[in-house]
């Protein structure tokens, strides 16, 4: 997916729910940040979007232009319509967002995580997949681990998560460092 197919994605989420502000989680957020990203984190076919104002009608953006919709087969990417209790995010995200607006949205506006934000609610995930993209945040020093490690305290966790996901930072940059990758340390 790239940023025209996510600004396309926010106009018929806008035409299906006749809402005018998205949230976009999930990987492919780092279009707002990022728009030209490097292809790493293109290869999703997906957009992770909610209606801000009302969550509830993500089961429309689902059944109207979701996976296997005439809206994926004719475009080859989709949209999945999550709730706000999909993503665990660090205090204070929505003052960091990225707006997407512009003649491809239709004047809608979706708001795109941070990539730190985006960052820390991949980690919190820990996925295999969430793994991967965040070792190639940091790779890409989109991240670094200094910021990331700092931006733990403002995590909706318990003690104990917050230090096993210090602890997992640390030891995905390590083994980049220790695969000769160059980390920057801030």
């Amino acid at each position: 997916m790239n940023r025209e197919d996510l600004e396309h994605i926010i106009r018929a989420s806008g035409e299906v729910t006749d809402q005018y502000e998205f949230i976009i989680v999930g990987s492919q957020s780092i279009l707002g940040p990022i728009p030209n990203p490097a292809a790493v984190f293109k290869m999703s076919a997906e957009a992770d979007i909610y209606p801000y104002k009302a969550p509830e009608l993500a089961d429309k953006i689902d059944g109207a232009i979701g996976e296997g919709s005439q809206f994926h087969e004719t475009y080859g990417y989709y949209a999945q319509g999550v709730g706000p209790e999909t993503a665990i995010l660090p205090e204070g995200w929505l003052s960091r967002v990225h707006r997407v607006q512009n003649v491809n949205t239709n004047g809608r506006l979706g708001f795109c995580l941070d990539v730190l934000d985006l960052f820390m609610s991949k980690a919190a995930a820990g996925r295999d997949k969430d793994r991967e993209f965040c070792m190639a945040l940091l790779e890409h020093a989109y991240v670094t681990p200094t910021k990331a490690l700092e931006m733990v305290a403002q995590m909706p966790l318990g003690n104990d998560a917050q230090r096993r996901l210090r602890a997992t930072i640390r030891r995905w940059a390590n083994a980049l460092r220790e695969a000769g990758k160059q980390i920057p340390a801030d």
